[in-house]
């Protein structure tokens, strides 16, 4: 019988458990992590006797995992996490320099403090100036070379040449209201928006969306800020459009309620300088990946 007092989890099999529950499968877990899916699902069983108890729920062909496998993914997800802080922290102590990060405001409460405190814990002499904006002041900040990376949204990747781009996710634009106050419309009444000024990826999907539906609509909030939205959207002022990522819990999906029409997608992009590229740069840009990337698949 394994003594769990003194068992040692190893990081490769933990890697592949976490690629596992990440990408839906073992099989995508073993092309990520380099190994055969044989070998991975070797792992896992070995990973199940360590932990002496199930880990996964029989469920089709869908992983989906018993408490106590929720345990251990988020235990491992925090060994992983800090095994390669140590070994960024070791090989780069010498790390110094400057880079600049521009975040989208969806991200940048809930991402940003996460990756700019493992950051500086691995490399304390690098400085970095961090700014949170919308999409359009990002990319314009890109292409004006006063940022080095640009966590953004997107209809289409943008790019003139000069930038590298780092796929994340295409999720699809959602109608959001409050969570506490109901909204109703009466027949040929127009829906009230509460919108970011244009440019904007969102207001300019909702308006063209309600055009082709035939439903007629009135701007009733705009605000310069994201916050300003939720709370105008959170005290019933009107419906607004975002992804579910990072939405509060006083605001809510509506899609279905209203009978307003799909959304289209909207693509979650890193973008990265192609010039002048640093092994800060490459190291901050990898943290962002990974912070992000772990939120988008917890909100799957």
């Amino acid at each position: 019988m394994i003594d769990v007092h003194h068992t040692d989890f190893d990081p490769a099999v933990l890697r592949s458990f976490i690629a596992g529950m990440d990408l839906g499968s073992f099989a995508n877990a073993a092309v990520k992590v380099g190994r055969s899916t044989s070998a991975v699902s070797a792992q896992i069983k070995r990973l199940e006797e360590q932990a002496g108890a199930p880990l996964f729920l029989k469920s089709g062909r869908h992983l989906k995992l018993t408490q106590a496998g929720e345990t251990l993914l988020a235990y491992a997800r925090r060994l992983i996490e800090l095994n390669d802080e140590a070994a960024a922290a070791v090989r780069g102590m010498e790390l110094d320099g400057w880079v600049r990060l521009g975040m989208q405001e969806d991200f940048g409460e809930a991402a940003l403090p996460d990756v700019l405190g493992r950051f500086a814990r691995a490399h304390p002499k690098v400085r970095i100036e961090a700014h949170v904006s919308r999409n359009a002041d990002l990319l314009e900040r890109m292409a004006s070379n006063q940022l080095d990376l640009a966590l953004a949204w997107s209809e289409a990747p943008y790019t003139d040449g000069t930038l590298f781009m780092d796929f994340i996710s295409a999720p699809p634009m959602r109608w959001i209201g409050s969570s506490s106050v109901a909204l109703s419309r009466a027949d040929g009444e127009a829906l009230p928006l509460v919108v970011f000024d244009r440019p904007c990826l969102f207001h300019n999907a909702a308006v063209s969306a309600l055009d082709r539906a035939g439903i007629p609509w009135r701007v009733a909030f705009t605000s310069p800020s994201l916050s300003g939205l939720r709370a105008a959207t959170a005290a019933g002022l009107g419906v607004t459009v975002r992804t579910a990522y990072g939405l509060p819990n006083a605001l809510r999906l509506i899609d279905a309620e209203l009978g307003l029409p799909t959304l289209p997608t909207v693509q979650l992009t890193l973008y990265r300088r192609a010039q002048a590229v640093t092994p800060s740069i490459e190291r901050l840009a990898a943290l962002v990946l990974d912070s992000v990337s772990m939120m988008v698949s917890s909100r799957c």
